[in-house]
């Protein structure tokens, strides 16, 4: 045991997914306060920051023992991202419960979600989306990351882009396409959630 507390994350990973139950005893003793924390200074009630957090191992459980976990040297990051992408999942159930319908007599049409300013669920939520497509980004082939800056970033026109970078407008938008292909691509293999 004393052996096993000195094996790095990935280490243990690897250790779990051939068959060491031990492995992942230690990495969830190793995470569980600061994912626990994490979560719970996010959805500020103990109970369901409860259920995320057992969701969240679960989850890494799964992934790992379906020989699907692939971030190498990066276990903190991994497991958090699993943490925020349930709690995301959950403020996202939350709308669409609290959403009504106007059908209902006794309802005040006016005293509707999407009419009040944005909670500070909404904000973090969006905010962490930004962050996320920034580091997406980052990930993408020098000329599809380029194209795709000048559009969203710098709103430039395709016809803009094709003469600053001496291309045609159709080799711009394809450009544009792949850029959008790959990063939907690369969001789903790191399982980053996209959407408010």
């Amino acid at each position: 045991m004393a052996k096993k507390t000195k094996m790095t994350d990935e280490e243990l990973v690897k250790a779990y997914a051939e068959g060491n139950n031990e492995a992942f005893d230690i990495l969830l003793k190793r995470h569980q306060e600061r994912i626990f924390n994490y979560i719970l200074r996010i959805i500020k009630n103990e109970d369901i920051a409860n259920d995320i957090f057992q969701e969240t191992f679960v989850k890494a459980i799964l992934t790992i023992k379906q020989g699907r976990y692939t971030e190498n040297g990066k276990f903190p990051a991994w497991i958090s991202r699993i943490a925020h992408n349930l709690i995301i999942d959950y403020f996202r159930q939350e709308k669409s419960e609290n959403h009504q319908s106007a059908d209902l007599e006794d309802v005040d049409v006016l005293n509707r979600k999407e009419l009040c300013e944005a909670t500070i669920e909404d904000t973090l939520v969006s905010d962490q989306i930004r962050e996320d497509v920034k580091h997406l980004i980052q990930e993408l082939p020098p000329l599809q990351r380029e194209v795709l800056n000048m559009r969203y970033y710098q709103n430039l026109s395709f016809k803009e882009i094709a003469e600053m970078t001496g291309v045609s407008i159709n080799t711009a938008l394809g450009r544009m396409r792949y850029a959008i292909l790959n990063l939907r691509r690369i969001a789903s293999e790191k399982e980053i959630v996209l959407t408010a």
